[in-house]
């Protein structure tokens, strides 16, 4: 009989802390504490946030019934660190104190699950780990060139759920990760289409760059010399442009809502601003599905679509229609990152997977 772990899994989000409890890939208990905006206005930086993350988990387990003794091993989402290839990382002195300033240069509250971790797995014996983190980067050094010379791409993409996804597929369709092509597509607030080739997501859009499809949060990819001039015009200060390309763009901008319900409500009862907008966001996933195709020279196994809006049949059946030439298209919809992190712990434990130990070396530097 295979030896149980029960698996504390942590996932710190903008407004809410995810904690979650496995026996093996058994789900033992699940809750989202939404946190009160007034309450997280008391800290001035995320990193502040850290003893009343601690506190809302502690109190949820205590609700449970589950004590942090019980745990064999603790693994949160990663953040805060330099690019690094994909993988299940041990939580070290090195990579605490890398997320604990932020070294991605990208502030996400992400960057709290490793600490949180870190803090039980010393307290009680146990081992901790991060999966897939944010800043995993698996670039090929094509997709890195752009046409200025200080100027090169860098992956910021939903690694957890991508890799969780992709590792979903070749496990039902009895194929290695490694052996195959696939382009996966994350569909929710923000969207990342990336090319995995061979076990390597060699190509995708930089969420946090302003690149890509427009999303429901997001503007995408915008015309340079329009947005310079724009950025020059005397209507912005430099954080609010940011803020309109990353937070307030795309479907917001135009319509007002993010919420891909409501929108398919409006598309419904004759909304023909609705329509063209939402079928302009599908039409620009679909040619980043065909780019990141072209990045593998054709040779794609499937196209999976998750995310929150791959529940959509009115998406996925466009995305579908676009795309379907290039492979077959299937749908994982939702989001598995829970389940990733537990999964990942657990292969490390059982020796099916090695943990990798982070150098806080960046995968790739820009030349001099």
């Amino acid at each position: 009989m295979d030896k149980v772990y029960r698996i504390l899994a942590v996932n710190p989000g903008s407004t809410s802390t995810k904690t979650a409890v496995f026996e093996n890939e058994r789900q033992l208990f699940s809750q989202n504490v939404h946190h009160d905006a007034e309450k997280l206005k008391e800290f001035p930086e995320f990193q502040d946030q850290l003893p009343y993350r601690k506190e809302t988990i502690e109190a949820a387990l205590s609700g449970a019934g589950i004590s942090l003794e019980s745990i064999d091993v603790y693994v949160g989402r990663g953040g805060g660190l330099v690019p690094c290839l994909g993988g299940t990382y041990a939580v070290t002195e090195r990579l605490v104190a890398d997320a604990s300033v932020g070294a991605s240069g990208a502030p996400h509250p992400a960057q709290l699950g490793s600490q949180i971790c870190w803090d039980y797995a010393r307290r009680h014996g146990k081992s901790a780990f991060v999966v897939n983190p944010p800043d995993t980067d698996e670039y090929s050094d094509l997709a890195r060139v752009t046409g200025f010379s200080d100027l090169y791409r860098r992956s910021h993409i939903h690694a957890l759920n991508h890799k969780e996804v992709a590792l979903r597929y070749c496990a039902k369709s009895r194929v290695k990760y490694d052996g195959v092509n696939l382009v996966v597509c994350h569909i929710g607030g923000g969207v990342s289409v990336a090319a995995h080739q061979g076990g390597r997501m060699v190509d995708s859009n930089d969420l946090i760059g302003g690149e890509g499809p427009m999303m429901p949060t997001r503007s995408g990819s915008l015309p340079a010399v329009p947005l310079v001039k724009l950025a020059y015009s005397g209507k912005y200060t430099e954080r609010e442009l940011i803020t309109r390309i990353n937070k307030n763009g795309g479907l917001i901008d135009h319509l007002g809502t993010a919420d891909a319900i409501e929108i398919e409500k409006r598309i419904a009862t004759g909304d023909r601003k609705a329509k063209a907008v939402y079928d302009a966001m599908i039409y620009e996933i679909a040619k980043c599905v065909g780019a990141c195709a072209c990045a593998m020279k054709g040779e794609v196994e499937a196209i999976l679509l998750t995310g929150g809006i791959s529940y959509s049949k009115y998406v996925t059946a466009q995305l579908a229609a676009y795309t379907s030439w290039i492979a077959p298209v299937e749908v994982l919809a939702g989001e598995f990152e829970m389940e990733a992190l537990a999964a990942g712990a657990l292969r490390v434990m059982r020796g099916e997977e090695e943990a990798r130990t982070y150098t806080g070396v960046p995968v790739w530097s820009q030349p001099e």
